[in-house]
């Protein structure tokens, strides 16, 4: 039977916790900065029930929703191979610079993938993509009051981020696309529904 608890109403948030851990195997690291394990848990107080949970140690993450004048959001449509799809997205990126600010990360997103930069800076929502698997953390943020970028920072595009395209669309015809199924990447759809959202 599943416990139940009760909040006082606007009360409800998620909170930290840790379970106890007992052994942890690391089964993959490599050059790129994720990393599983998995490690052996157990319900607190009933150390003698111990059960495995893969976790994808990860470094976190940014999105940028960048918006003109004109409503218009800046799109990337980019090859991703897991997937075997070109997924229309907005700039994103990992945090790979220890200790480095999301917003700062954003920022760095935006010029690299867009050739753009934004004089203000709002944060939308933070969430976990699958915390059941996964310790990714997106922050999202809103770029406004944007102008073309000189360079890309020294940013040179390779592999697939080379065959990116760059467009920019009404985000009501997003809105359309990710209630039609047309627009699938998750982050993507977290970012234009919160900015619909907060901003009516």
């Amino acid at each position: 039977m599943a416990v139940t608890s009760t909040n006082p109403i606007g009360a409800l948030s998620d909170r930290p916790e840790s379970w106890p851990v007992h052994d942890v195997e690391r089964i993959w690291e490599g050059p790129a900065p994720f990393s599983v394990r998995r490690d052996m848990i157990s319900v607190p107080g009933r150390p003698e029930e111990q059960f495995g949970r893969l976790v994808l140690e990860h470094p976190g993450a940014v999105m940028v929703l960048a918006i003109d004048e004109e409503e218009r959001a800046l799109v990337i449509e980019q090859y991703r191979h897991p997937a075997r799809m070109r997924f229309a997205e907005l700039p994103a990126g990992l945090l790979d610079v220890e200790d480095e600010d999301p917003v700062v990360a954003a920022q760095r997103e935006l010029r690299e993938e867009g050739l753009v930069l934004a004089q203000r800076w709002t944060h939308l929502l933070t969430t976990y993509s699958s915390p059941g698997l996964s310790s990714e953390r997106i922050s999202f943020y809103l770029a406004e009051e944007l102008s073309v970028a000189p360079d890309r920072g020294g940013f040179e595009p390779a592999h697939e981020e080379a065959d990116m395209t760059v467009s920019w669309v009404p985000v009501d015809e997003l809105v359309d696309g990710i209630r039609e199924g047309r627009i699938t990447d998750g982050p993507t759809a977290q970012a234009v529904l919160a900015y619909t959202l907060f901003r009516r």
